[in-house]
């Protein structure tokens, strides 16, 4: 009885899209951070590993989304998947540029850097969540 009751409690979970976008940021982050521990340490300066990482995250991302999380708004051909691609990469500029915007303005305040980091991917990961659920992904 508790393993069906388990099984129910799980599966209406999976069906809120919100729940989902996490589970896939946090594979996307996680794809991120490994990336960039690696390149790291195979000898890529900071800079050019935090880029190809950062690329590599949008990509997990993006295959994540666009198959598990908005799949009611993914279009799946032809010039709307391009369109879809493009919003959705512009979406990752806004939550980087948040993500830069926040650290520097709280490095600028005197603000931990740890600190206005974790700030800034808690705003970046809601403005881009909704950018995708309204835009990028929005069911036609």
């Amino acid at each position: 009885m508790t393993t069906l009751l388990s099984r129910s409690i799980a599966q209406r979970l999976i069906q809120i899209t919100f729940l989902r976008y996490v589970g896939a940021s946090a594979l996307a982050l996680a794809g991120d951070i490994g990336l960039f521990n690696l390149l790291m340490r195979v000898g890529w300066l900071p800079v050019a590993a935090a880029a190809a990482s950062y690329a590599a995250g949008i990509v997990i991302h993006w295959l994540i989304s666009s198959r598990l999380v908005f799949v009611e708004g993914a279009r799946t051909a032809g010039r709307d998947r391009v369109r879809q691609k493009g919003l959705f990469l512009g979406s990752a500029f806004v939550g980087l540029g948040l993500t830069v915007a926040i650290v520097w303005i709280g490095d600028m305040s005197g603000l931990d850097a740890n600190l206005a980091k974790l700030s800034a991917i808690v705003v970046s990961f809601v403005a881009t969540y909704a950018l995708r659920k309204t835009l990028v992904f929005a069911a036609a």
